[in-house]
């Protein structure tokens, strides 16, 4: 089991610390690439057409992010087998995992391209900008299934407590993608075409990276036996991953929804919007690494039924998502004309920047303890309370800004971030307090029982939800 780390064991502090740097450095490089893809395309393109990258934030995130919560959602249940112990029934669930994602891969990739057009007006997306969010859409939906393969094999590989591999196939994709970006849209001239063409031709590379290694995984070599239908696992997998997508999706419509209000303020505020969503999406890695940690932790703690490890290992990465806010929320409430400089042109689009930052940076603190603490209630199997917080994340994000956006501009969208933040946290809080206390008192506090007496515990209860 080499490169894999067996969370139940151990000193708790030194394996959370050795998984999760590796996997902050492969979230920092994602949002390093990232940036650069804006900063490329608004430097090198102009503001319009980092309008028209930014203006499908949104719409991606809707689609991808629905894929990542199903990853995150399966990955859940490899983590608990792992756990216990159980490689038959982590290699069924494995399998039953690949064959869900090549389904839901052609899916989503149809309904996408279909539907993009349609969305985009319904957006109110500017004329101005209207063909290159076209251009630049149907390439990143059209080329889905790289994403999905990624996240998919990543999520297994986080699961089974290897940040390595992810480490390595992001490092590759970076360089390549920022190397690629360069020559498409300064040599070559193709405009967002080619950000998009870059950004999947590097996701490919670093999806191969991590499928090449789970290959090589002796306990995943899998048997006739393991390739078996099974259509109650299906359920299970269903039951735990479509929650965790729809919990994305919800979240993103409501962020359409801001989208839609930022559109019909003119295409400064949108290139604004663009830029602040870049900084958010970057400064909130490291808290949001702290929760793909904790998840992969209390997966396998959960599935070894050890609630002591799970406390102490929520603790640490609590610690981990402070220092962050302190850190990094600090230099958006400080120095929000500078960041808003590096990647706008127009001093209108960076004083209308200058407004959102200083806001979201004050109460980042927020939504870095909303990953960690949500993470935590997925870890353990119960991933409809995060769906439902998604819900209120939605419902609070559209009431504040339709209430606000009349008053306040361009200020009430930072606003409604904030709020969509601090209802989501307040609500995964508690349930994550109900939810360790009645699953502690039902296994008891003291070292996991005997192996047969878990498994029969573990069927009953590990896919149920609040």
């Amino acid at each position: 089991m080499k490169n894999t780390t067996d969370f139940t064991q151990g000193r708790v502090s030194s394996s959370i610390l050795r998984f999760y740097f590796p996997m902050l450095a492969t979230a920092m490089l994602q949002q390093f690439y990232s940036f650069s893809d804006t900063a490329i395309v608004g430097k090198g393109l102009g503001d319009n057409a980092l309008a028209a990258v930014g203006n499908m934030s949104s719409l991606c995130f809707l689609i991808v992010g629905f894929s990542m919560g199903l990853s995150n959602g399966f990955s859940v249940l490899i983590a608990h087998h792992f756990g216990e112990k159980d490689f038959p029934k982590l290699r069924r669930t494995f399998v039953s995992m690949i064959r869900l994602a090549f389904a839901i891969t052609a899916v989503l990739t149809l309904l996408s391209v279909i539907f993009l057009r349609p969305v985009l007006l319904l957006l109110r997306t500017d004329e101005v900008i209207l063909h290159d969010s076209l251009t630049y859409g149907y390439i990143i939906f059209g080329g889905l299934f790289a994403t999905i393969a990624y996240n998919m094999s990543a999520g297994i590989l986080r699961s089974l407590g290897d940040s390595s591999t992810p480490l390595k196939a992001i490092i590759i994709s970076s360089v390549l993608n920022i190397i690629l970006d360069s020559i498409f849209i300064f040599v070559l001239k193709t405009g967002v075409s080619g950000a998009a063409a870059a950004t999947i031709f590097s996701q490919v590379v670093s999806a191969s990276v991590c499928i090449k290694k789970i290959i090589g995984i002796d306990f995943l070599k899998t048997t006739a036996e393991d390739k078996v239908h099974d259509l109650s696992l299906y359920i299970r997998l269903m039951k735990n991953g479509i929650p965790m997508a729809l919990m994305n999706s919800i979240t993103a419509i409501g962020c359409m929804v801001v989208q839609y209000y930022v559109n019909g303020l003119g295409v400064a505020f949108t290139s604004a919007y663009s830029a602040c969503s870049k900084y958010i999406n970057m400064f909130m890695q490291p808290a949001c690494t702290a929760g793909y940690t904790i998840s992969a932790y209390v997966g396998q703690n959960f599935g070894a039924k050890r609630f002591d490890r799970i406390r102490q290992g929520l603790r640490i990465c609590l610690m981990i998502a402070a220092v962050s806010y302190l850190m990094l929320g600090s230099v958006m409430f400080f120095a929000p004309r500078w960041l808003a400089s590096l990647l706008l042109q127009g001093s209108e689009q960076i004083t209308y920047a200058a407004q959102f930052l200083p806001i979201c940076g004050a109460m980042l603190f927020a939504v870095d303890m909303l990953f960690v603490i949500r993470s935590a209630v997925q870890g353990m199997g119960f991933p409809l309370m995060p769906m439902i917080s998604g819900i209120l994340e939605m419902v609070l994000r559209i009431g504040t800004i339709s209430l606000l956006i009349g008053s306040l501009s361009f200020r009430a969208t930072a606003i409604a971030e904030v709020m969509a933040w601090c209802g989501a946290l307040a609500l995964n809080t508690a349930a994550f307090i109900y939810i360790f206390a009645r699953e502690s008192r039902n296994y008891g506090q003291s070292s996991p029982a005997p192996q047969a007496s878990r498994s029969r515990k573990h069927d009953r209860h590990s896919y149920s939800c609040v």
